[in-house]
């Protein structure tokens, strides 16, 4: 199954063209989506007027080399191993919806530009692509939706209960999981429930990339750049105008007042609120 390609025997109802046509509708919808969330948060204005004012604040000079290194971290940390998720089962399905979505876009547009004719002998690589990531978006997708959400796993909330937040999170899980589908019955030669599959398949498509403006779709293009204006801030001293950290194995900061009742307590004292999960409702 993982070899076989839905995009060619498609070609034979649907012409190449216009399956290459959507693909691109879709990526300037997500282009014209994030610009207007962009213009209407002023997101770009918060994130330039932050940077401002934590260069004029800031108590320590941040070099051209620094922030290059900052930035390589950001990628390396916050970006492809999503290192602030504290808790590793939800860090992992993080990192499979993201992954998942990558591969299941990427292999798209390779089948569909590339291999969207009848009987294209198409590589094994980009049909593995399309499925695994597809498979790992539903994985990773399902697994947070019913079971690491805190307002289902902390709060007792019903898993079926959804608001607009989670406009992203239930389109891309609806346009793989109906791709998935679609792609199995039409390899069956099931006719009638692979078009209503493939049906499915594009609305909710549809709603995921035109969807940008009120969903969290923009998140991933901002997550980065406010990660690395964080490490820059540390960096610099600022800290978002925050406290540092005590670090008590200075002296400075341990013969402070406020640190008297702490002056002796083992370094790793306060982290048992880490041993239970978080279930009090």
């Amino acid at each position: 199954m993982f070899a076989y390609n839905p995009f060619a025997d498609l070609s034979a109802f649907i012409p190449a063209s216009v399956m290459q046509a959507f693909v691109i509708i879709m990526i300037l919808l997500v282009v014209g989506g994030t610009l207007f969330d962009i213009l209407h948060k002023r997101s770009a204005e918060y994130f330039f007027n932050a940077a401002r004012k934590a260069k004029e604040e800031g108590s320590l000079e941040v070099s051209s080399g620094d922030k290059v290194g900052l930035a390589v971290k950001t990628i390396a940390s916050d970006v492809l191993t999503s290192s602030e998720f504290c808790n590793p089962h939800r860090r992992i399905a993080h990192l499979l919806g993201m992954y998942g979505f990558v591969f299941y876009l990427i292999a798209t547009i390779a089948l569909v530009f590339g291999y969207a004719t009848p009987g294209a002998e198409t590589p094994g690589l980009w049909t593995l692509l399309w499925y695994l990531g597809a498979l790992m978006v539903c994985v990773g997708g399902y697994w947070f939706w019913f079971f690491i959400r805190v307002d289902v796993a902390a709060e007792g909330n019903s898993p079926l209960r959804f608001v607009r937040a989670d406009l992203f999170i239930l389109s891309l899980l609806a346009s793989s999981t109906f791709g998935l589908i679609w792609a199995v019955l039409q390899s069956g030669g099931i006719g009638v429930l692979s078009n209503i599959f493939l049906g499915l398949y594009l609305v909710s498509t549809v709603v995921l990339f035109a969807g940008v403006p009120w969903s969290k779709f923009a998140h991933m293009f901002f997550k980065p750049a406010a990660a690395f204006q964080k490490k820059v801030g540390v960096a610099n001293g600022t800290m978002a105008n925050l406290p540092r950290p005590a670090d008590r194995t200075n002296a400075a900061d341990r013969d402070r007042h406020s640190m008297e009742l702490l002056k002796d307590a083992p370094l790793d004292m306060g982290l048992g609120i880490k041993r239970e999960k978080p279930r009090h409702y």
